[in-house]
């Protein structure tokens, strides 16, 4: 008997120890007084709760009651974990709570809240707690010197150098942008009108035969060289003289081209003998004399000077057929001198 009724007791205080806390209710938002809409939290905390132990929490009802809507959910939170070594258990602080709303001014009677709490034996029991009651309160309003007002307009607040330098940082970096590709297109252009006023074609092959004057391109390990660049020159006159495509064709197509157009027979076998060498040095390691190298530039130079000389005379030929016409400024002054008084 004893021992039933001390049993009784220890479950008496576990129960004491555990509830003692009691519920609680205090604002999500801390302020003075709890205004309607106020966000609330509506729970208990419990101590020294063994983690072998089930809490079976009731279903909430929303609305919680009139005018009081409820979150149907609970929020359960361990707020701290106390061991015990002697046994190698764990006592935990719980927190459980529910989010609440008011909507309407009065004071209310919250419901009690209560927990099932059920043991490893399969023993169970309900705790329960005191309710709670708030106050809910609106905003007083003074109904002799309160005067309505229209909606206020969005404040202007005055501009800081932080938010100014940005800007004129940005504007900066724009404008050197959009100078620099301005510059970058007016470069082009002029490379490109540059470009596009190009010297005389014998010019141009002139200045690059003189290059190889001299006997210093007459060894046997630089007559490669030598031959290339003369060809590669004359190629490039036949090219913009001729219109023929000597850069991508061999000796024996550039010629048949060439016996079409007025190049003479003389100059057209001088250099046909002149590329079929360049073609044995270049790809037949063959080694030309210094009499056959002596003849390359002169042989070169005169089928540029000869061929661009008949090219002049066509153009003046064609000028004495068809002469231009007098300008007519030019006749109007002659007009004008005819009258002036002697």
């Amino acid at each position: 008997m004893k021992g039933k009724i001390l049993i009784a007791l220890l479950l008496l205080g576990t129960v004491s120890v555990n509830a003692r806390e009691g519920s609680f209710i205090r604002q999500a938002t801390p302020r003075d007084s709890i205004l309607v809409a106020d966000r609330l939290l509506y729970g208990f905390e419990l101590e020294d709760v063994p983690d072998s132990i089930k809490l079976a929490f009731p279903e909430v009802q929303s609305p919680l009651m009139q005018d009081v809507l409820a979150l149907p959910v609970w929020q359960v939170d361990t707020l701290k974990i106390r061991k015990i070594r002697a046994s190698n258990a764990r006592l935990l602080t719980i927190r459980a709570q529910i989010a609440i709303q008011p909507f309407e001014e009065g004071v209310y009677d919250l419901p009690p809240l209560q927990v099932q709490r059920i043991r490893p034996d399969g023993t169970s029991d309900t705790l329960r707690f005191d309710p709670q009651q708030i106050d809910v309160r609106t905003m007083p309003v003074d109904t002799a010197t309160y005067v309505p007002h229209d909606l206020r307009g969005q404040i202007r607040y005055p501009l800081t150098m932080e938010e100014v330098v940005p800007w004129v940082l940005g504007l900066w970096g724009v404008a050197l942008l959009v100078a620099g590709v301005a510059a970058w297109i007016g470069s082009r252009r002029r490379k490109e009108e540059g470009a596009a006023f190009r010297e005389p074609a014998h010019i141009t092959a002139l200045r690059k035969l003189d290059r190889f004057r001299g006997d210093k391109y007459w060894a046997p390990d630089k007559q490669k060289q030598f031959y290339s660049g003369v060809t590669d020159a004359l190629r490039e006159y036949i090219v913009a003289r001729y219109g023929v495509g000597a850069m991508e064709m061999t000796t024996a197509e550039i010629f048949a081209d060439l016996r079409r157009t007025d190049v003479p027979a003389d100059l057209y076998e001088e250099m046909k003998g002149l590329f079929e060498r360049a073609d044995f040095v270049k790809f037949a390691k063959f080694v030309a004399s210094p009499e056959d190298n002596a003849t390359v530039l002169p042989q070169a130079i005169r089928f540029v000077t000869s061929t661009y000389q008949a090219e002049v005379e066509e153009e003046a030929a064609q000028e004495e057929a068809d002469p231009a016409p007098a300008a007519p400024e030019a006749r109007h002054e002659e007009k004008d001198e005819d009258y002036m008084p002697k």
